[in-house]
């Protein structure tokens, strides 16, 4: 059994020169509030802590036996942290079915002012309060970039996380359009290597002779190796480009992205239909308030026979309406919670996977341009020997072969005699 924490006041001024105790740190909340953590015992508080006392655990700090982690009070919303879940405290525990209506009205209306919901979701109202800081700072991760919704050009309401999945479909596609087009790549090489075989059996100039023609079969001949790297060449681009590509996250893939589609969407339903509960208690509320006001006006003018017991049958319904009230926002702001967590934890796996995608791709992508080089590199291979044989040609030489093999005599003709 944990010590619960016994919080010390000191004045606002002295705050920042006093230590804090051994194990425990401080942090800021997106609302700009600071609390406290224990690194050790992850106990969690809004005041300045002291040394533990021995003194039972206060009610106020539960253990959420779902996930292991400690948390302040019944109400607020789950402030993401590492290894630590922090729930922002209600400021009174005070029914706002108790609350007298004037001061119920003020605070509704002080809470309207820094806070606004849309699409059931809670968000601060901006310079209400100090900007939220970043989980992830000058990183422009996918955890803090997609909590609101956003229209598409049909005018069709799209969640933050559906689209940081059309992301990851979108990748899917890319990445088999680059496997087709390194397949039309293939093609191309295997049908230029066919053609560069065919052509150099072709007998055209076989009977050049000499040096030249020396020169001219071993050209032929270089087309022949050349159409032999390009066939492996295309090869290589088969098993070390396009298939890799295509493998790459199998079918497999679009059902674990479902997956993560449906988990979220069901906390979202869930958020859903505990911000509506809140609504129809607010209205219980208010209409419960509203009979308490009329019966009390009533009495005071004496436009009414209704007794001091029912007035505070009407006082004890107001109060059981607050209460219900308090309860449902509990709900709210735990679903809200948990719909957060699972934000921020399947954000970021998401954010892991498209940078997966990304170096895979970057990776099969350097190693073609690698073959492309090699292929460069044999094909200048293939030509080195026709270089040398065509600086070994000789005109002088060809003309001599050419003659000893072709000559008809060596006497030149003279004149005739009379």
């Amino acid at each position: 059994m944990q010590q619960p924490v016994v919080s010390c006041s000191f004045p606002a001024e002295e705050i920042e020169s006093v230590s804090l105790p051994v194990a425990w740190k401080s942090y800021r909340s997106p609302e700009g509030r600071k609390y406290y953590v224990n690194t050790n015992t992850k106990e969690t508080t809004w005041e300045w802590p002291c040394m533990p006392a021995a003194i039972p655990k206060a009610t106020g700090t539960h253990k959420d036996s779902a996930n292991g982690h400690q948390s302040l009070g019944a109400t607020g919303q789950v402030l993401d942290h590492p290894d630590v879940f922090l729930r922002k405290t209600s400021p009174s525990n005070q029914s706002p079915g108790s609350t007298s209506p004037a001061r119920r009205q003020n605070k509704e209306k002080e809470i309207k002012e820094t806070k606004i919901t849309i699409n059931c979701i809670t968000f601060p109202v901006p310079m209400s309060m100090p900007e939220q800081q970043l989980l992830k700072p000058n990183e422009w991760s996918y955890c803090d970039y997609f909590w609101a919704d956003k229209r598409d050009p049909q005018g069709a309401t799209v969640s933050g996380f559906e689209v940081l999945l059309q992301k990851q479909l979108k990748g899917k596609q890319m990445q088999k359009e680059m496997a087709d087009f390194i397949r039309e790549r293939i093609k191309i090489e295997e049908e230029y290597a066919k053609n560069l075989s065919k052509l150099s059996q072709f007998p055209m100039a076989a009977q050049e002779e000499g040096t030249l023609g020396d020169a001219w079969a071993q050209l032929k001949k270089s087309l022949a190796d050349e159409a032999e790297v390009h066939l492996k060449f295309s090869s290589k681009l088969q098993s070390e480009v396009e298939k890799p590509l295509l493998n790459f996250r199998g079918d497999n893939f679009k059902k674990d992205m479902k997956k993560y589609d449906h988990h979220i969407a069901d906390l979202r339903k869930q958020l859903v239909s505990r911000y509506a509960a809140v609504e129809k208690a607010r209205k219980a509320l208010a209409d419960r308030q509203k009979d308490l006001e009329v019966k009390t006006q009533q009495l005071e003018i004496k436009l009414s026979n209704k007794t001091e017991e029912d007035i505070k049958k009407a006082r004890r319904k107001s109060t059981q309406a607050g209460d219900d009230l308090m309860r449902c926002v509990d709900l709210y702001n735990q679903a809200q919670s948990k719909w957060f967590e699972e934000m921020v934890t399947t954000s970021m796996e998401l954010e892991r996977l498209e940078v997966e995608r990304v170096e895979m791709i970057q990776q099969h992508l350097s190693q073609y341009t690698t073959l492309r080089h090699e292929t460069d590199m044999f094909n200048q291979s293939t030509l080195e020997p026709v270089d040398q044989l065509l600086q070994s040609v000789d005109p002088a030489k060809d003309r001599e072969f050419w003659v000893k093999e072709h000559k008809t005599g060596e006497l030149r003709p003279v004149d005739m005699d009379i």
